[in-house]
């Protein structure tokens, strides 16, 4: 009862609250940006969109993944040595960082309680202090809290975050555990799917063909 109470209060301060502006007014040439990654294939699809992007309009970025996901961050570190041994390429201003997470795979139930309270903790102490203009994210669990607490600060008017969320190609009937409550919440600023007919059953949602 307590969790439905809580979701109902978000949703009616988001609907007083949002005006459906994609960007933080006034917001700079080059954007603070947040890109969260996640195990498996979701890193890899994070950087297929990024290389696509002109990436010396999301600067400085910062990378973030589960503390216990290594290789998501190696793979990030890959990518964007890669950028600089492009000719014309700006040297970014580059952060990599790694957050608690809610709960490990096979983690009982009772004890994921402590771990959410601290990953929620760290989530808000990492938006505090890298404060992102932009937020990039495409499914892992990880970006939940990050995005929830950016929504919040907009709500109360702290600070502006827009929220960009891609779907991952792997979802073509039905979107992920992570996508669906940022859809049904409304928390994400720019939703976007990889397949037509995932779109037809969420039509809020932005058609943007399979972008790997």
């Amino acid at each position: 009862m307590l969790s439905l109470v809580i979701v109902l209060v978000v949703r009616v301060l988001y609907v007083m609250y949002h005006c459906g502006k994609p960007f933080p007014k006034g917001a700079s040439r080059s954007l603070t940006t947040l890109i969260v990654l996640g195990s498996g294939g979701h890193t890899a699809e994070m950087l297929s969109l990024l290389s696509v992007l002109r990436m010396d309009r999301f600067t400085p970025r910062f990378y973030i993944a589960a503390a216990t996901d290594n290789m998501s961050l190696h793979k990030a570190r890959s990518f964007e040595h890669s950028l600089a041994d492009k000719p014309a390429t700006k040297e970014a201003s580059l952060q990599y960082t790694q957050i608690y997470r809610s709960r490990e795979v096979g983690q009982s139930y009772v004890t994921s309680v402590w771990t959410t309270i601290l990953a929620t903790v760290h989530a808000l102490w990492l938006m505090i202090r890298i404060r992102p203009q932009v937020i990039l994210c495409n499914g892992p669990g990880t970006c939940i809290p990050l995005c929830v607490i950016a929504f919040l600060f907009k709500v109360v008017g702290i600070r502006w975050s827009s929220i960009f969320y891609v779907e991952s190609v792997a979802r073509v009937q039905k979107l992920s555990l992570s996508g669906l409550l940022l859809y049904k919440l409304r928390i994400a600023d720019q939703f976007f799917v990889q397949w037509p007919q995932l779109q037809k059953n969420y039509p809020r949602a932005h058609y943007v063909g399979c972008l790997m």
